[in-house]
Order: C-alpha cells, then structure tokens, then sequence
C-alpha cells in the first residue's frame, strides 16, 4: 500500500444486529482516525409482527423476521449490507470443563472427546468452538515450561446447526452478508467490560428471560439464565391490577418504581417480581465467590428490563455492591449533543454495539 492510499483509505461502515425476543436493534459503524464512529442505530418491537402488544416476547416465523429486519434497517437508513449478527444465549450451550494434560495439537481431538459429556444432542448437529481460560498464575508468569504436563481449563461453546440454518435464511432474505455469528453473551462482553482484572456480574434484563454472566479479565468465568424477564412483571400487573397488558406496559414504563404513594400497588408488585430475580442472581454471585474465593467488584446492568425507574436502587440493596448501568456508547465516537440520550439507550443496544465492533475490528 503507498503512503497517500494509506492517508485517503476509505472508510467502511458496517453493522451490527441483535434479534432479540421482544426487539430488533442494530447499529452502524465505521472508524476514523483510529476510533468507532457511530452512523446510526435503531430499535423495532417486534410484538406487532406477531399479533401482541409492545414489550411481549416473540416467536416469529422466518419470513416475519425478515420483514422485521428489513424494515429496522429501512428506518435506521443503514447504508452497508457488511455485518456480524447475534445469536441468542437459548441456541447454545455453554460448559467449563477440565482438559487431561495433551499437546496443544491434540486439544481439538481431546476437547470435543470431554464435550460429549456435556452436550446432549450428537456433534454432528452442532457446531463446536472453544477457548482455552489462562490460568491464574499464568498470567504473572508465560513461562511455557511444562504446560503440556498440566491440565487445563476450557470454556466450550456448541450451536445447534437448526439455528445457524436459521439465521442464515433470514441473512439470504434481507440481502446482509454478514462474517460471523455469535452468541449474544461475547458481544455483550466486548461492548460493556473495561480491560482489567477484577470481576464483575453482568445482568442482562430481556423481556422473556434474565441472564447472567460472571466475567473475569475479560473472559466468561459463569452463565446462568433465570426464566422470568421484564415481560412477566408486566403480566403479573396485567392479572393483578385487572387491566389490559397494552395499560400495564405503559405503567411499568411510565411509573416503574418512582410512581408515589398512589402507585403503591404497582410499586408493591413490580418489587416481587424483582426480589425473585435478585435472589436468584445473588445465589450465582455469592456462589462464585464461594468456590474462587474472589469478590465480584460490580454489577452492570443490560437489557431493556434494566431501564425500569427505580431499578439500580433496588439492585443496590439487594447486591451491597457497585451497581452501574451498561454504558457501550462510550466506546463510540457520538454527537457530545446526545450524550444523554445515548446513556439512557446503552443498557439495550450493547449487544449489537458489541457485534459491531467485532465487524469493525475485523476490517483493521
């Protein structure tokens, strides 16, 4: 490459798309000067494409996706067919196993051997990936004397070949060209934990389920998934306050926890529904610190769920920690006017945020 090329290269934008279970959000990138720069972004409930209100998870069909997706990327006026896409946590199963002392060029082999324990559908219908978690005391010391001698920890990751097919069909049909996919878990990742070495909880607060993700310098340590997401308060307001599901999204949304001393009930049944969920979260977490001896330093909150007034002060009292909102847009080079905008929107959009930069860094 001559150096005036160099100097005038062109800058390509691509995206980044998370097809979620109540929304579709993407986003486009490209990089200047070394730095993200966003282009658009935008977000689509997908409850009408499938007959029910706002904010209700969905199941929809191929060809409903892809009028889905074809219509986000209408409104955002993308401008790129280059992207990375999300999968959702549901259409993998992930596992942490201990791998026998082998050559390095035997880990494959041996690796897909220990799997067969773990997964219980044959290889053959999924697709397997690992990565192999650097021991503690490797991080001080890269001596490489004797490492075939131990034994080592890998996080493996398999995909059920039916959801690949999937998505490849809605690709086909909105005309992206996406180069990879990936489980929404290692966007996420990429998109709201800082480079260091403490520990910290992300809480991904979706519409039909919670996930949460243990994260040590930078790697996947623990996942676990509770059933229960920001659509089952808005059902249990629905049943309990005899109002129509449209009427109890809206007070979910509106009032959340910060209604006054006349939404008292609403306030009541939105906290139940949250004490289940912290309960549950803080069995992780304490779990983990239990068998690692280590003390989870932060919470950071995702998911549209977590946008829900009065949520961080909840989660404070029931994790006695640091408690922060995802904030991705901060890895992102964005109008300074719209700062506040962004901050409020990051908790949703870090998924794609993270598949993007994956695209973005691939370029480089």
């Amino acid at each position: 490459m001559s150096f005036f090329s160099s100097i005038f290269k062109k800058e390509i934008s691509v995206l980044g798309l998370d097809i979620g279970s109540s929304a579709i959000k993407v986003v486009q990138l490209k990089k200047k000067r070394g730095r993200a720069v966003l282009e658009t972004y935008g977000e689509l409930a997908l409850g009408p494409y499938a007959g029910v209100e706002i904010g209700r998870a969905t199941s929809l069909p191929i060809d409903k996706t892809v009028e889905a997706v074809r219509d986000i990327l209408r409104e955002a006026k993308t401008t790129t067919v280059s992207c990375g896409a999300a999968l959702p946590l549901a259409s993998s199963l992930i596992s942490f196993i201990n791998v026998p002392p082998v050559p390095d060029k035997q880990l494959g082999e041996v690796i897909s051997l220990e799997a067969r324990k773990y997964i219980p559908v044959p290889l053959s219908e999924v697709m397997l990936d690992y990565s192999i978690i650097p021991r503690e005391e490797s991080y001080a010391d890269n001596d490489a004397g004797g490492a075939e001698q131990q034994s080592k920890d890998a996080l493996v990751v398999a995909i059920h070949n039916e959801f690949v097919n999937n998505y490849q069909s809605i690709m086909a049909g909105t005309g992206l060209a996406p180069s990879f996919y990936e489980i929404e878990i290692f966007s996420c990742i990429r998109a709201v934990v800082d480079q260091g070495v403490s520990t910290c909880m992300i809480i991904d607060f979706g519409a039909r389920a919670t996930k949460l993700y243990i994260v040590e310098r930078g790697m996947l340590r623990s996942s676990h998934i509770i059933n229960k997401g920001s659509q089952d308060i808005t059902l249990s307001l629905a049943k309990a306050m005899s109002v129509s599901i449209s009427e109890a999204e809206n007070m979910k949304r509106v009032h959340g926890l910060k209604g006054g001393p006349e939404y008292k009930e609403l306030s009541e049944i939105i906290t139940v529904n949250l004490d289940y969920m912290f309960y549950e979260a803080n069995s992780t977490l304490l779990n983990y610190q239990k068998k690692y001896r280590k003390n989870v330093a932060k919470v950071i909150l995702t998911g549209g769920g977590a946008l829900l007034k009065g949520f961080t002060d909840l989660a404070k009292i029931g994790f006695q920690t640091e408690v922060i909102y995802a904030d991705p847009f901060n890895k992102l080079e964005t109008p300074a006017f719209l700062a506040e905008e962004f901050a409020q929107a990051g908790p949703e959009f870090a998924v794609a945020i993270g598949v993007a930069l994956r695209r973005l860094s691939e370029l480089e």
